[in-house]
């Protein structure tokens, strides 16, 4: 086979070894998982093809085809939160449906000894894949750099490194929050933004600042928030004061819900004085006074396609092809036209 070392850039696969074998992948499989099934002069025609092309078999796949149960493991880092609850379920339903178990760790912190001790305890479970859900552009940094062994997937777009992305269109969905503003009247309008280094906050950033420059209007400078109803609250009463702003998108709800909160005690009224919109549309947000508008993601159906994703790469199946998931906007009580300019 002339130019077989150039030709393969990659190491061979099981999908390899079966068509050089003439066998199934299937067949080979059971080969390497020595099943009594398997006639002998198909095992040594298995074998030599594993010799001549030098396959090391997938350690992610040899847990498929093995008696063991079926381990994903979910790596996370935002624990309690709704987008994340929610994925989890799901990917919990698919795995349970696929014939899977999952395995969830929980991250006490980003840093590389509390990441690299995860993976570490990942492989001594022997997961046949991971799936991440732990949105600091860091966590992907330090997983790249592991040298894991078995597929990942991640369901924050941007994340970068080997991980597969199934994402929703973050930067999209804060582009329909800010053009909802824009279309009422409003033409100053603050940003209180998640942490930095957190993925989805910088989409959802970039998301407005996009919007804000396509409707030709001049920005504030973001706030940095932490994601919590606390912070939205401690804001609320610090802006209160200021009349430089007719509307606020907050990068998720709690924040808009504590701006909410805090506005009211300080006097200032949502949405005759002051409209927020956040993102997320976690439960309470359509039972708040006023009702919250905000951009609403699928959190259910991207652990679903996160599982999907998965599984073919540990079956060494094609991936599905997914586009990024598009929010949708949600208009509810907490944004109206601007009061008169003062």
């Amino acid at each position: 086979m002339s130019g077989d070392g150039e030709a393969r850039a990659k190491p061979a696969s099981i999908r390899d070894v079966a068509r050089l074998a003439s066998v199934s992948y299937q067949t080979v499989s059971r080969v390497l998982n020595d099943h009594p099934s398997i006639r002998d002069d198909t095992r040594q025609r298995v074998l030599a093809a594993i010799q001549t092309l030098d396959y090391r078999p997938n350690q992610a796949a040899r847990a498929l085809a093995s008696s063991r149960p079926n381990v994903l493991g979910i790596l996370s880092a935002t624990v309690g939160e709704y987008g994340t609850t929610s994925s989890i379920v799901a990917i919990e339903q698919v795995a349970r449906e696929r014939g899977f178990s999952i395995s969830t760790l929980n991250l006490p912190d980003a840093s590389p000894e509390a990441i690299g001790e995860a993976v570490r305890q990942f492989e001594h479970e022997q997961v046949a894949g991971i799936i991440v859900l732990a949105p600091q552009v860091r966590v992907f940094n330090v997983i790249g750099g592991l040298g894991v062994r078995v597929p990942v997937a991640t369901l924050h777009t941007g994340a970068g490194g080997t991980a597969e992305t199934i994402a929703s269109d973050q930067r999209l969905g804060a582009g329909l929050a800010v053009q909802h503003l824009v279309t009422l009247g409003h033409q100053d309008i603050l940003h209180i933004a998640g942490p930095q280094d957190w993925i989805e906050a910088e989409s959802r950033m970039h998301g407005y600042l996009d919007a804000m420059f396509e409707a030709d209007l001049s920005t504030l400078p973001p706030i940095r928030g932490d994601w919590t109803a606390d912070f939205g609250h401690f804001a609320g009463r610090e802006l209160a004061g200021r009349r430089d702003f007719t509307a606020i998108f907050a990068a998720n709800d709690l924040m808009a819900i504590g701006l909410m909160h805090g506005f009211r005690d300080a006097g200032v009224r949502v949405p005759e004085d002051i409209c927020v919109i956040g993102f997320d549309d976690i439960p309470v947000a359509a039972h708040m006074w006023p009702t919250l508008s905000t951009v609403r993601v699928d959190f259910a159906e991207l652990g679903r396609r996160a599982v999907a994703h998965l599984l073919a790469a540990i079956q060494q199946q094609p991936a599905p092809q997914f586009d990024l998931l598009s929010p949708e906007l949600i208009v509810r009580q907490s944004t109206s036209a601007p009061a008169t300019r003062r």
